[in-house]
């Protein structure tokens, strides 16, 4: 089966799928999975993305379809997630691309860039901006390909034991930070590490990081980076919609019936609007409750943003030189950031600055 045709196989929706869930069941055979998961048990909107897509699959298939799901160090560690699925030790995955820059920096476009694409943007992209297709010629390198599974929408800048006024206060600062963010932290000073979400906390209480960036107020009230690291920054400027993935060995997904492959897409779909619809929902509230117990918000200065995207551009540069795959991808990406802000600019940002301003009049 070609990733196309998995890509376009015909598909109406999770609704859909569990209405013909009879059908289904009547003709097929048993199939049991294992997905394991890069995110904590702790967390119920990344790791229960997992459980969520499995119960959709089951149930669309009478129960014949099962889907296991594991944490972090139950089968991998959290950041070996995708070399489980590239060598079949697991059918699946739910992990973010750009904790893999390793194998290839272009596995950064379909999470979040610096200074990137927001949430809705990266939708876009992906599914009707040639994203998807770009995408999906990388990952057949290493016998994968990959579903949208969930967004975090803009993230916030991370937790510092101490304040971060100036570029020189980020001079050999350790933080944790994912992604191609690492790379330009580390040329304004700063010493990034990639770090597990489930490992991160005890790196932060021992002192062997002084910095953790890891999602929305949400996520970060459960992970409780506040009771050690104080200053919670914003905005998460590398990150302004990360996107997560389902991700699948090739060799069995074509093994599946084409009717369980539709199943699966319907059920990642439902997770990706699911997961940015809980990030919407209780972000608020919980930035209020960590805000009430001590957290202390600081934007990051003007001269830090500014060098920040002095760096991003500085790095893109270098990667387009060095790696033509990314520079494909590059070459996609930016002028549709271009397009989407201008667009955003006339109709977004209006309304929701003028809302902003009458929330602030009360």
């Amino acid at each position: 089966m070609k990733r196309r045709e998995f890509l376009k196989s015909g598909l109406a929706g999770s609704a859909a799928a569990t209405i013909a869930a009879p059908a289904v069941a009547q003709s097929a055979p048993e199939v049991k999975w294992r997905l394991t998961s890069s995110f904590p048990r702790s967390l119920d909107t990344l790791y229960g993305a997992s459980e969520l897509l499995s119960r959709i699959v089951a149930e669309a298939t009478d129960g014949k379809f099962q889907i296991q799901v594991f944490s972090p160090g139950e089968i991998v560690p959290g950041l070996q997630a995708l070399d489980a699925v590239g060598n079949a030790t697991v059918e699946m995955a739910h992990s973010s691309s750009f904790y893999y820059i390793g194998k290839d920096t272009a596995f950064a476009f379909a999470t979040a860039m610096p200074f990137g694409l927001n949430a809705r943007q990266q939708n876009a992209w992906i599914h009707h901006g040639g994203g998807q297709e770009l995408m999906d010629r990388l990952y057949a390198k290493f016998n994968l390909c990959a579903l949208p599974g969930g967004n975090t929408n803009c993230q916030m800048g991370g937790w510092f034991r101490k304040e971060i006024r100036t570029v020189e206060d980020l001079d050999g600062l350790k933080m944790r930070i994912g992604g191609l963010a690492g790379q330009v932290m580390q040329k304004l000073g700063a010493v990034p590490q990639q770090i597990a979400g489930g490992d991160i906390y005890p790196a932060l209480e021992k002192g062997s990081i002084d910095a953790v960036e890891w999602g929305g107020p949400y996520d970060d009230e459960k992970l409780g980076f506040a009771r050690v690291a104080p200053y919670y920054y914003y905005p998460g400027w590398w990150e302004g919609g990360a996107m997560l993935h389902f991700f699948f060995n090739l060799e069995k997904l074509a093994a599946l019936p084409p009717a369980y492959r539709a199943v699966i897409r319907n059920a990642a779909a439902y997770v990706n609007v699911d997961v940015q619809a809980k990030y919407d929902a209780f972000n608020p509230g919980a930035i209020k409750r960590l805000v009430q117990n001590g957290a202390l918000l600081r934007p990051f200065s003007t001269e830090i943003m500014e060098a920040s995207w002095n760096a991003a551009k500085e790095l893109y540069a270098e990667l387009n030189a060095k790696n033509p795959e990314f520079k494909t991808i590059y070459d996609s990406y930016m002028p549709f950031r271009s397009d989407q802000y201008l667009w955003q600019q006339i109709a977004e940002l209006s309304y929701d600055a003028y809302m902003i301003r009458q929330r602030t009049r009360g």
